[in-house]
């Protein structure tokens, strides 16, 4: 189960994380079976922290999400950033660079 910022408890759904890879991908030279591979990659990551008893929350699941696509490519983890991390300006873009530059 997934905690959301509500305090809601859902299902976690590994459709959902490919779904918003795919998006963020769009366009871009990543293929369905690395979008597969990485929400597949995601969900065995949260399966390790449930049996280790951590609360599973869409903070976890993001900031997985964003680790992974900084790998896979960076213009899809930029707006994947900018979607969960709720990008208001250009300024937000630049820091997110400046982050993602450092690592």
């Amino acid at each position: 189960m997934v905690l959301k910022r509500s305090g809601e408890r859902t299902p976690f759904d590994r459709l959902k994380v490919a779904s918003g890879v795919r998006s963020a991908s769009k366009g871009r030279a990543v293929t369905e079976e690395q979008i597969d591979e990485l929400a597949e990659s995601v969900e065995d990551e949260i399966r390790l922290a449930a049996a280790a008893g951590e609360d599973i929350t869409t903070s976890l699941i993001g900031h997985a999400v964003l680790e992974r696509l900084k790998a896979l490519d960076e213009v899809a983890y930029m707006r994947f950033a900018s979607v969960y991390k709720n990008f208001d300006g250009a300024a937000d873009f630049r820091r997110e660079l400046a982050l993602l530059k450092q690592s």
